[in-house]
């Protein structure tokens, strides 16, 4: 996989052009997966979320770059669906943007619902983070998160359920 991590998205021509090169062609040729899980766990989040997958979201720029397609795949509701619809749609497409919010949760669904698992095999799909979207793939924040992971109150909760 190829990594774009950002803290603020594609938010100006040089963070647009690394985009384009990590692509190999025009983000118009492109298709995309917007991932917006981490808004969720944060107050207004289903809101942000909503901005960012609408492309309205102008502090940190997604999915209104002008996508040849675009689609969201939302990390919680994997479990619950076949691999058979979704991994395909995964494999398939050029870039995944995940969105900020809670580093922690984002990190807890990624592994719970099997998207991680699927990442070796994703050699030619960019990754763009923005924000926590960024933490969950630095090397320097995976450990940690893991292990911070076990103490967050929202998993408790969702064992709970």
């Amino acid at each position: 996989m190829k990594l774009l991590l950002t803290d603020s998205g594609i938010k100006n021509t040089s963070i647009n052009d690394a985009l384009v090169d990590l692509l190999g062609k025009p983000i118009a040729e492109s298709s995309a997966l917007c991932i917006p899980t981490a808004e969720y766990a944060r107050p207004g989040g289903a809101g942000q979320a909503w901005r960012v997958v609408s492309g309205r979201e102008p502090r940190a720029p997604l999915c209104g770059l002008g996508w040849k397609s675009m689609g969201v795949l939302e990390l919680t509701a994997l479990p619950s669906i076949d691999e058979q619809i979704w991994v395909p749609m995964v494999q398939e497409t050029d870039v995944m943007l995940v969105d900020g919010g809670d580093p922690l949760y984002l990190c807890y669904w990624m592994r719970q619902s099997g998207l991680t698992d699927l990442f070796p095999s994703l050699r030619e799909t960019v990754y763009v983070g923005v924000s926590a979207g960024s933490m969950v793939m630095a090397p320097q924040h995976r450990g940690r998160l893991r292990r911070l992971e076990a103490g967050c109150r929202w998993r408790s909760n969702a064992a709970d359920s």
